[in-house]
């Protein structure tokens, strides 16, 4: 087992061309930039290092680049945004919304607030979400909040899911679509995050991982899979070896990083800190690190506490 724990991005900027940039537990929280990220980013930015953010969201790309400046980055320092609800709603569009006669419906897992669903639901094509579940032909997961009926008042709230991981509203609705035997796209498939405050959240991915153990199918995208990170590369115009990936997650980054072909750098203060019993901006301890890959089975090439420089 090989990997180089590191203080400080300058310590390896030398070596790349350019980075992949997770959010989430990488350059923020949600709500505000993390310890040094944004400094990190400039830095980066000004050697000339071109910049990708590849996220699990399920916003589409858009949507997520106008949401940096309030979390204090800069969208012109980046090439772009590969976002796991673009993809996603791509793809459904393709195969569910290209009929402008006969819209498809879809029980779709969202969230409550309406500006990021209907950002996401306009490049679905023709698709109009459902509660009932006898009438759909498919279901989205892109959220976990509510099951988004024709208006908001048909909504379903998934009540405590997010905060306590309760299946109580959502099993019976799971267990009736394997029923039907209906396909589900995941438009985000983590499965926690860590929200301001060392709160754990239970994310979309949770509920498509419930629906795959009850027997029905499930097409992911996001992380890890490997044509996302190669998605990144195209936009980058970057061979695999000039770039690394900086990620919190041994699932979703290292993972698809490695699988990618792609150098990485594990975020230590993200989703696995607790695990890790390490304080913010510490690099934890070798002999813990080396117990979490091995338990997890993924190794990084590199591992530091923030994105900092």
């Amino acid at each position: 087992m090989t990997f180089t724990t590191i203080k400080s991005f300058s310590e390896i900027a030398s070596q790349f061309d350019g980075f992949i940039l997770d959010q989430f537990g990488v350059m923020h929280n949600g709500s505000s930039c993390l310890p040094g990220s944004t400094e990190c980013v400039k830095q980066l930015a000004s050697m000339g290092k071109k910049l990708i953010i590849l996220s699990n969201t399920s916003s589409p790309s858009e949507t997520a680049l106008k949401k940096l400046p309030k979390l204090g980055f800069d969208p012109s320092l980046f090439v772009g945004v590969v976002t796991s609800g673009e993809e996603a709603s791509r793809h459904i569009q393709q195969t569910f919304g290209n009929d402008p006669q006969t819209a498809k419906k879809a029980v779709w897992f969202t969230w409550e607030e309406p500006e990021v669903p209907l950002a996401f639901l306009s490049k679905c094509g023709h698709i109009e979400p459902t509660t009932n579940v006898e009438e759909a032909d498919f279901v989205i997961t892109h959220g976990c909040k509510v099951i988004k009926g024709r208006e908001d008042s048909e909504n379903i709230s998934l009540g405590s899911y997010m905060e306590t991981a309760d299946f109580t509203v959502i099993s019976p609705v799971l267990e009736q679509c394997v029923k039907r035997g209906l396909p589900m796209v995941c438009a985000n498939p983590d499965l926690i995050v860590k929200l301001p405050g060392d709160v754990t959240a239970h994310m979309p991915g949770k509920i498509a991982q419930l629906y795959q153990e009850m027997g029905g199918s499930c097409e992911y995208f996001g992380k890890p899979h490997a044509q996302h990170f190669k998605a990144c590369l195209r936009e980058l115009g970057l061979e695999a070896s000039k770039v690394a990936h900086v990620g919190d997650s041994l699932h979703h980054d290292i993972a698809g990083a490695n699988d990618a072909g792609i150098s990485s750098v594990f975020i230590t203060g993200g989703i696995h800190s607790n695990e890790l019993d390490a304080s913010v901006g510490v690099i934890p301890s070798e002999s813990a690190l080396k117990d979490l890959f091995e338990r997890e089975g993924h190794v990084p090439t590199f591992v530091a506490p923030l994105l900092k420089f």
